[in-house]
């Protein structure tokens, strides 16, 4: 087994409950099409609070991996559990609820409404999830639990006032949806790519920022990326090749 793939003894970590926060088990799921494209993953944890890396090189099937765990796609066959919830089991509009009140999503390209405030693009997931939602209000009125948010992961108080989505660097993008992702606390945050624009300063400056976050709200973070030089951020890292087999051009 690759070096990198290795995982450290998870329950002697602080902060770290040995309790899966996901597993999968026997899975499998092709994409439809002439040329269809299989992902066959026989065993996958993700544990409470663990912080894990995910490597693969493009198209080796990161974003199917993604779609199954966040439940956008259902397995052909095999078990998906999150927080003990088979995801399979729910009709789709269930697993719509479910994944907006369990996972914090950072996209790769962020996906900001370009022309809202920073706080209605923060805000927005408390529009689809009640649960977050009263979480939020247990804090303080919505649009000051959101700018503090903001604050603690370094953007300026003028900027948050007067800025929209579509005016801000990049790495004030990431940061906007890294604190949509973390308001109202989900148990699971998925990144995807999201550090792939920015220099290694900025980088490790935005992850410590997010697993400082994470960790308050006890939180799960997994991270989806080709870059081996994240690794040392993380509790495990783990290749998609070691845990999944892919197949292009046949049915399973």
């Amino acid at each position: 087994m690759n070096e990198l793939a290795v995982a450290s003894p998870l329950t002697h970590r602080k902060g770290i409950d040995p309790l899966d926060a996901v597993s999968f088990a026997n899975v499998s799921y092709s994409w439809p099409g002439r040329s269809p494209f299989t992902l066959t993953i026989p065993g996958f944890h993700l544990s409470g609070g663990e912080k894990l890396l995910l490597l693969g090189p493009s198209g080796s099937g990161k974003s199917t991996f993604l779609s199954l765990l966040a439940g956008i796609v259902v397995p052909d066959q095999g078990r998906i559990a999150v927080d003990e919830t088979d995801m399979a089991e729910l009709s789709g509009a269930a697993r719509d609820r479910f994944r907006v009140d369990h996972f914090g999503i950072i996209f790769q390209m962020f996906n900001l409404l370009p022309y809202g405030s920073l706080i209605d693009n923060v805000l927005l997931p408390l529009r689809f999830s009640r649960g977050r939602r009263e979480k939020v209000l247990r804090e303080g009125p919505l649009e000051d639990v959101a700018k503090r948010l903001l604050l603690s992961l370094g953007l300026d108080e003028t900027v948050i006032a007067t800025s929209r989505a579509a005016s801000l660097s990049v790495g004030q993008q990431q940061r906007v949806a890294a604190a949509r992702a973390l308001i109202g606390a989900p148990k699971i945050i998925v990144a995807d790519e999201p550090t792939s624009a920015l220099d290694r300063n900025t980088e490790g400056a935005f992850l410590k920022l997010l697993f400082a976050q994470s960790e308050g709200a006890d939180a799960s973070v997994i991270m989806v990326s080709h870059d081996e030089g994240l690794a040392r951020h993380f509790d495990r890292v783990v290749r998609l090749q070691d845990i999944a087999v892919s197949t292009r051009g046949a049915a399973p």
